[in-house]
């Protein structure tokens, strides 16, 4: 047997060897089964364990089976090893059942031992066996599980081919999951599920769509939720929405998982009424806001930019995990608002909250924010001589972008290359911005020389690239760069803006013209040049590193994607109303100097999230301070 003995039963006869007492009172097995079921306590399951010792009951199989199954029932998993272990000759059910107690808890591996120890001693499995084992198979043995079921003739079993879905599924096999689900000879709703989970999980959407509208008629709330949730975790926030409303159309009443997945796609938007509404919907259908919905809340109202409505439920949590805290510590930090981050970060560690990993990922990034190079490594270093936490990749690279943004190039060159664990091209990446920002360029060629010659570039990396040896007038270099990116295959990441009106998410490229109301846009563009001309604006045009002339350069500016949010935002809403936007790549100079000059003309405060922080112009000004 795998396990030892953990506690031990006492004899079943007392010293003078008297005879067992009479069974003539005590119920027949079946009504005995039936109380071990209907157990409500470990201290009564107990009693009744004791009663069956003392009558001599504790080796009948069906007792013996529910007895180790309800041990494991109340977490007393040790007590169902024991029963187990002191079994003579188990059956197939014993050892299903201690297979699958193991699984039930995480312990796999085990799992894979007891099954194993099974067929040595000669008990073949059962398809109940065979659904235990699938239930929590590591996916390395999921192939030889496999060839098992075939061998023992269960590869047309339902519950079997369905545990077999699930578990390729979870190792990531989509193509083996397929295989197996087209062979079904029946299909139920759960192995429907498993497969519809299989294809969510790893980015099969359009597949996953095709089975779930396949199932039109057969959905429960767990399929709607798998598809919503795997537009949201994929980068699709808006199918993810829309399939939502249909969900809702349907009248297929929303879970507390469907509610986390409408708002992280809400955060993704940056769709602040959108999140507003799910929110209303929480309080009027009955959705308890517990730790987990509220910190998805406080997510999303940061990612939407109103710090205001995330503090409020934040203050409002009862019973804040460390994981609520991480989620407020970073909202104010992305925008911004560095001491009350800090101040938080405090505030938790004195309550006796431990910080985790992205507690210090949050702390980096408000340092980060506000240029404190000094109080970054002191938070660094203390992660693994005060917390025991042993910095990764992200706080390298918070550390990196921390003294990138104020200029110490060669300290944070000189922690790439004495890293203990091997540098990512996003780390380079994160440096070879920092040269441009600052002009360094001959640092900067010789990172993106060695970014080159080692195949790290990705889409932006090949822009900024292009940007240095621009800068330096290299113009055979920004050919060499443009070069290498096409043959690669990689292609820019195109700029864009998201803008929300009336609860509907509008989406802007640079130059796009696809906007019914495109006319309007670009009346409204050449309003605002003129409003910037008057206060005596100039465009940045140093930016545009493109060999092309002055008013190309101009042109090419006032077409970026967050000017054509701005102008629609200013046509499409009452004056006074904020702006927010919200930019997939780092706002760019020209365009952070016009929202800031046209939110002091229209009186409106503009707020844009860009892949790195949120802005919040106000009266001409900006809340970074100039420092992003």
């Amino acid at each position: 047997m795998p396990s030892t003995t953990l506690f031990s039963i006492p004899p079943l006869s007392s010293a003078n060897n008297r005879s067992p007492p009479s069974t003539t009172h005590l119920p027949p097995p079946d009504k005995l089964a039936l109380l071990i079921d209907n157990s409500k306590s470990i201290n009564h399951l107990l009693q009744i364990h004791a009663t069956l010792l003392r009558r001599d009951l504790h080796h009948h199989p069906i007792l013996n089976f529910k007895l180790q199954r309800s041990y494991s029932s109340f977490n007393y998993l040790h007590y169902s090893v024991t029963l187990f272990n002191q079994t003579h000759n188990p059956n197939v059910f014993l050892w299903t059942s201690i297979i699958q107690s193991h699984n039930l808890y995480g312990f796999s591996h085990q799992a894979i031992d007891y099954y194993t120890q099974m067929l040595i001693h000669g008990v073949e499995p059962n398809a109940f066996t065979f659904s235990s084992v699938l239930k929590g198979c590591p996916f390395e043995t999921i192939r030889e599980i496999h060839s098992h079921v075939l061998k023992f003739g269960f590869g047309s079993d339902l519950y079997v081919c369905t545990g077999l879905v699930d578990g390729y599924g979870r190792g990531g096999d989509v193509e083996s999951a397929e295989k197996v689900f087209d062979k079904m000879p029946e299909r139920s709703l759960i192995s429907l599920t498993a497969m519809l989970t299989c294809y969510a999980k790893h980015g099969k959407l359009l597949e996953g769509r095709v089975l779930f509208e396949e199932m039109e008629g057969d959905r429960d709330v767990v399929c709607w939720n798998v598809m919503i949730d795997g537009y949201a975790q994929h980068g699709f926030p808006n199918e993810s929405l829309s399939l939502f409303r249909k969900m809702l159309r349907e009248r297929v009443k929303p879970n507390e998982i469907t509610v986390l997945s409408v708002l992280s796609s809400c955060g993704q938007l940056g769709a602040l009424e959108c999140g507003r509404w799910a929110h209303s919907y929480i309080d009027n259908n009955g959705v308890r806001i517990n730790v987990r919905v509220g910190t998805a809340l406080v997510d999303m109202y940061c990612k939407c930019g109103s710090l205001d409505d995330a503090r409020e439920v934040f203050d409002n949590i009862e019973g804040r995990d460390v994981v609520a805290w991480n989620s407020i510590i970073m909202g104010y930090a992305i925008h911004g608002f560095s001491e009350e981050a800090l101040k938080l970060f405090h505030d938790m560690c004195s309550i006796g909250i431990k910080p985790t990993d992205i507690t210090f990922i949050a702390v980096l990034t408000a340092y980060g924010h506000s240029g404190l190079v000094t109080e970054g490594w002191g938070i660094f270093n203390s992660m693994k001589d005060v917390y025991n936490l042993e910095p990764k990749i992200e706080h390298y690279g918070c550390m990196v972008n921390l003294l990138g943004r104020a200029g110490n190039l060669q300290e944070a060159h000189d922690l790439i290359k004495n890293m203990k664990i091997d540098p990512d091209p996003v780390l380079w990446g994160t440096l070879l911005w920092a040269c441009r920002l600052h002009n360094n360029v001959s640092l900067g060629v010789e990172i993106a020389e060695f970014i080159l010659s080692n195949n790290f570039a990705s889409s932006g990396t090949y822009v900024l690239i292009s940007n240095i040896y621009a800068a330096a007038g290299n113009w055979v270099g920004v050919a060499k760069a443009r070069s290498l990116m096409k043959d690669s295959g990689v292609e820019k990441e195109p700029g864009c803006s998201l803008i929300e009106v009336n609860n509907k998410v509008h989406e802007f490229l640079a130059g796009d013209l696809r906007h019914r109301k495109s006319r309007d846009i670009y009346l409204m563009l050449d309003e605002i040049s003129n409003w910037l001309k008057a206060n005596g604006y100039t465009p940045k045009t140093d930016i545009v590193l493109h060999d092309i002339g002055e008013q190309q350069k101009e042109q090419s500016l006032e077409v970026h994607s967050e000017k054509l949010a701005l102008a629609f935002g200013l046509i499409s809403t009452r004056p006074g109303t904020a702006i927010k936007i919200v930019k997939n790549l780092r706002v760019c100079l020209d365009c952070h100097a016009v929202m800031k000059m046209i939110s002091k003309i229209t009186g409106r405060k503009i707020v844009m999230r860009d892949r790195n922080r949120f802005h919040h112009f106000e009266n001409g000004s900006c809340s970074c301070g100039e420092y992003w």
